[in-house]
């Protein structure tokens, strides 16, 4: 399998290359200013939504029922190149590494939900809302940028595809229960506030199957489709490039509209937004160097370490702000939290890409 990792970065590095010494080398001029980008839409949200108050009631006439329109657009475009780009013609090969498939299930589906559980239940007890926003977070696996941060990192492509297929189909299937389980049954063992609005597993799984499910089968019926139809080369060189911005595009769209709606608690309340970042780094950098230093002992080689690694630690914010919106309103503290997610996890993993590559110089690794 071709290693690429996105439409407008450059080819990751085979694992006999010699390693770079960051990541600005290997990043468009799009992807070195992602931070910033994303810095200047929610800036341009706050703006709208402080400066033109009646931009929140304009947004919710376009809703049926909880789903705002513009929004659940916004957010099937977000996950549908990423989806488009998977070979799923691969994903046997991952179920014949049972340790590698072992090793990412036990970080993405037991310890990722459980830790940021325990991360929302401390540091957010007091803020049910936002509490929830880091749960529903914690139970989604990333799908989607996990295949930039893993190919900017030199890692395997072909594991990363085979993971993010695994965890699409799991989110399919688990999502809805695991987030009733989570965010109802849970908190209510440890004690943690409930949120007002009640979350059933079938509002939770209608949900999933709108925002995940319909851009999921998008994405695998029309590479089979296309594929048939103009063959493999065409797919991969002319038409995944040509549809891979849309999901940045839809990505800012996304941030401009749902911090318009926050834009004046934002103003009110800047500290919010720093009492939801705490606990998702601790998360990020917890998550990556343990499963890290635990794929690296259990005897993978690099490239097959920084796939499991990633893996573990991105998160599918876009179906955790679809469930957030959908299940308790748009302008919900749950939806606030989900959104402030990309904006703490594209410094952080940036930061971690540039921790795997040094770990990749210093330690032993052996050959593939």
């Amino acid at each position: 399998m071709t290693r690429e990792t996105s439409a407008n970065t450059a080819e990751a590095p085979s694992e006999a290359a010699a390693p770079p010494t960051g990541t600005a080398v290997r990043l468009g001029m799009r992807d070195r200013l992602l931070t910033l980008w994303i810095f200047l839409a929610m800036a341009a949200g706050i703006l709208l939504g402080a400066v033109v108050p009646g931009v929140s009631d304009a947004l919710n006439l376009i809703s049926v029922g909880t789903t705002n329109i513009p929004l659940a657009i916004c957010m099937m475009l977000m996950l549908y190149p990423p989806l488009a780009k998977v070979r799923y013609s691969e994903l046997p090969k991952v179920f014949r590494n049972v340790r590698a498939l072992g090793l990412m299930l036990l970080f993405c589906a037991v310890i990722g939900p459980l830790l940021m559980f325990l991360l929302a239940t401390t540091f957010l007890r007091d803020q049910p809302e936002y509490m929830t926003g880091l749960i529903l977070i914690g139970i989604a696996p990333c799908i989607a940028m996990v295949i930039v941060w893993n190919g900017l990192a030199g890692g395997d492509a072909e594991w990363c595809a085979g993971f993010v297929a695994v965890n699409a189909i799991l989110q399919v299937l688990l999502y809805g229960p695991m987030a009733w389980l989570f965010a109802t049954r849970l908190t209510a063992l440890v004690g943690a506030p409930s949120v007002s609005v009640s979350l059933s597993v079938g509002d939770v799984a209608g949900t999933v199957a709108f925002y995940l499910g319909i851009p999921f089968a998008a994405g695998a019926l029309g590479r089979l489709a296309l594929e048939r139809l103009k063959g493999r080369d065409w797919y991969e060189g002319t038409f995944l490039p040509r549809v891979s911005p849309v999901s940045f595009a839809a990505l800012l769209a996304t941030i401009v509209l749902m911090f318009s709606l926050k834009g004046q608690q934002i103003v009110h309340l800047p500290l919010d937004t720093v009492r939801i970042a705490v606990p998702l780094v601790i998360y990020f950098v917890v998550m990556f160097f343990c499963s890290f230093v635990l794929a690296h002992a259990t005897g993978f080689t690099y490239p097959q370490t920084s796939a499991i690694a990633f893996t573990a630690t991105g998160n599918n914010f876009e179906l955790a702000i679809a469930v957030a919106v959908a299940t308790f309103g748009l302008a919900s503290g749950a939806a606030f939290a989900a959104v402030v997610g990309p904006l703490i996890e594209v410094p952080s993993l940036i930061l971690l890409v540039n921790a795997a590559l040094a770990m990749r110089r210093r330690m032993s690794w052996p050959r593939g």
